[in-house]
Order: structure tokens, then C-alpha cells, then sequence
């Protein structure tokens, strides 16, 4: 069976496991039933997310040009402490950075290959954790806007990393960090006026991947260089299909991508 269609992130759904689902254009593909059975990958064009067009993607799906001026992709993105909105300053869209930065936003751990710090809107809770493959993660602080969440990560990122291992993550179950404890030590790394935002809520989210097996080596698969592969699908976990030739493919990193997926 032979299904087309432009890659976009996983479609995910928290329930024991996670529930993956591939957002065509035209359908949804269920993937969990996928596991277990070999599928097979072919690149066949580019869409960009912004212009639509053919073009090579440059990066988060869109094409060198869209990735400069789109405000999907502005700086703020990746380091919140740059957001501007609250002080009515525009970088590229102004009600787009206004709806998406004035907003709440969750200072987060997550234990994903390791300990890291991060930061995301409410509204992405339990999402992002999930898709950086996160098997247990809390709640740290809880902030009006952006920018005020982009500065406790600064100033926790100078005692634990604001990355993922994916390698880590990929390979095995994470070793178990007692979050409650963690979040309590790294408080005292907050700066004096963002203490109010630390939340009581110290609940821990265990989550629960669909996988298998886990591979014993990891191998990166890039679209650009390899553009068909295949393999006996093993698992699924974070943004990452796994296969049992220890081939792992990052669906989020091949956003604007029309691919050929055989079954």
C-alpha cells in the first residue's frame, strides 16, 4: 500500500503508550499498528511550509528564503529570552508574536536521555514533552509570557543543559532522576524577582512509548543524502521512527518533505 504526502510533525496522543499518527494532506495514518512491520521511505519533492513552492528546505520546513522572514521561524523561537512582544516591539508579525508570546508559558524538567531544562507555551503541555521523547517530566515555574520563561531557562541552563540527547534517548529507558528533588535544587538558581512564578504543582508525567525493542546502534537518516530507505519498524519515540537495521528517522527534522511512504 502506497500512501503520498508532505511531512509535518507527529501527530501524538498521550495515552499508555503514546498513540502516533503521520498528518497527510489527504489522510492520517495510524502508525502504532505499523509496528513490527516493515515500511518503506522515498523522497520525492519539496514543499515549503511558507511559500509552498519547490524549493530546498533550509530549515523547521521552509525554504532559505521563508526561514528569514517568516515569523514561524523568528529567533524567539528557539531563545525565548529574545522575545519583544511584551513591550509591543515587532521582529516580523506583530499579532502573530503578540498571540503566541503573551501567552503562559511553562518552565518545564524533563528526564529525555538525560536532565535538561525548557520551555514551552501551557497550552503545549504534555506535547512538547513528548516530542522530545521525554519519559518523565515536571513542572518548574509557570509564567505570564514568553520572555519572562526565556529568563529562568537562561539562568538555569548555566547549571543544567537545555538539549536533548537523542542518541541517549534512542538507545535505552532513561535511568531514573528524582525530578521533585532536582526542581527544588535548582530554584535557588532563580533570580530574585522570577521566584513568584515557581509553581506548587510538582506532578510528574510518565510517559510511555510505543517501542519495542530499542536499537543497539543509532544511525541518523537524512532525506537529503539517503533518499529512499526502509526496514522493519520497531518503535516510535519523540519525533523518531525506529527501525530494526538501527536506521532512525526524524520526522520533525524532514518537515516540507513529500515523501512516498510504502506499507
Amino acid at each position: 500500500m502506497k500512501f503520498t504526502g508532505l511531512l509535518t510533525k507527529l501527530i501524538a496522543e498521550n495515552c499508555n503508550p503514546v498513540q502516533y499518527y503521520l498528518n497527510f494532506t489527504d489522510e492520517i495514518i495510524f502508525l502504532n499498528p505499523l509496528i513490527g512491520k516493515e515500511i518503506h521511505i522515498t523522497f520525492s519533492h519539496y514543499q515549503c511550509l511558507g511559500c509552498g513552492e519547490d524549493k530546498e528546505i533550509f530549515a523547521m520546513g521552509y525554504c532559505k528564503n521563508c526561514y528569514f522572514t517568516s515569523p514561524h521561524t523568528g529567533e524567539w523561537i528557539i531563545r525565548p529570552e529574545l522575545s519583544k512582544a511584551h513591550l509591543g516591539i515587532t521582529d516580523r508579525d506583530f499579532s502573530f508574536e503578540e498571540q503566541a508570546q503573551l501567552q503562559p508559558h511553562i518552565v518545564y524538567l524533563a528526564n529525555s536521555g538525560g536532565l535538561k531544562v525548557g520551555v514551552t507555551r501551557k497550552t503545549q503541555i504534555p506535547t512538547r514533552w513528548i516530542d522530545q521523547g521525554a519519559e518523565y517530566a515536571i513542572k518548574l515555574a509557570e509564567t505570564d509570557n514568553r520572555y519572562e520563561a526565556g529568563l529562568i531557562e537562561v539562568a538555569l541552563k548555566k547549571h543544567i543543559s537545555d538539549k536533548t540527547n537523542y542518541r541517549k534517548m534512542l538507545r535505552e529507558a532513561v535511568p531514573y532522576v528524582n525530578l521533585e528533588e532536582k526542581k527544588r535544587e535548582l530554584c535557588q538558581f532563580i533570580p530574585q524577582d522570577l521566584l513568584k512564578y515557581i509553581t506548587e504543582d510538582s506532578t510528574i508525567l510518565h510517559i510511555n512509548y510505543p517501542v519495542n525493542v530499542y536499537p543497539l546502534k543509532i544511525k541518523s537518516v537524512n532525506l537529503k543524502k539517503t533518499t529512499a530507505f526502509g526496514g522493519k519498524l520497531i518503535g516510535i519515540k519523540g519525533q523518531y521512527l525506529l527501525f530494526d537495521n538501527n536506521l532512525v528517522f526524524n520526522v520533525r527534522n524532514h518537515e516540507g518533505f513529500v515523501i512516498d511512504l510504502n506499507i
